[in-house]
């Protein structure tokens, strides 16, 4: 019996050593013909409330519990406090998503420019997979096709993930962007925005 249990260990110890962390898979970044983005479009539902419903989803897959990212902290509290370094601890993927009630796409054959209430610009690159950061923040953003729908896939060395997804529907005049939010434990949250076309 003993052994046994001495060759089990080792065998749990390498596994546990060989996990690997999770690395996006390139997507075709070839475009539709027929799959056209560019154009000016305007959001269909209350900004407010999509916000809130995103603050909500970000709440429940950062891996943040809401102790420590609500604790009060004194008035001379030094940085690296608990709630802050509960923070850096979690997922924090969600800080390159966008949002706006205007949008302004341009398409080009190789990718989208997004302008989102004419402030902030975001290129997303057909068929890229690459490393992009935002201060110390740096993810893997892996971005193409499947069908006739545009993915872009975000994931944080926490292994919290962002998914959105952009299509057309109702023949071209409103543009679908599902967002979804994977916590590390596997833990999804999703919605959707729609935008009307304006002529």
């Amino acid at each position: 019996m003993y052994p046994r249990v001495q060759q089990f260990f080792p065998l749990v110890t390498l596994l546990i050593g060989c996990s690997a962390p999770e690395v996006l898979e390139p997507r075709p970044g070839l475009a539709p013909s027929a799959i056209n983005f560019s154009g000016k479009w305007l959001l269909r539902s209350d900004k407010e409330r999509d916000d809130e419903r995103i603050r909500k989803a970000i709440r429940i897959t950062d891996g943040v519990s809401d102790e420590a990212l609500f604790q009060s902290a004194s008035p001379g509290s030094q940085a690296g406090s608990p709630s802050q370094s509960s923070r850096l601890k979690g997922g924090l993927v969600y800080i390159f998503l966008e949002t706006g009630r205007s949008l302004q796409i341009t398409q080009t054959s190789h990718g989208l420019f997004i302008s989102f209430d004419r402030a902030v610009v975001e290129e997303f690159r057909f068929g890229e997979d690459r490393m992009i950061n935002i201060g110390e923040v740096e993810v893997q953003r892996v971005t193409g096709w499947e069908n006739n729908e545009l993915v872009v896939e975000t994931l944080d060395k926490n292994s919290m993930k962002m998914t959105e997804r952009f299509k057309l529907i109702n023949e071209g005049l409103v543009l679908h962007r599902t967002i979804s939010l994977r916590s590390r434990a596997g833990d999804v949250e999703s919605f959707v925005q729609l935008f009307d076309r304006v002529p």
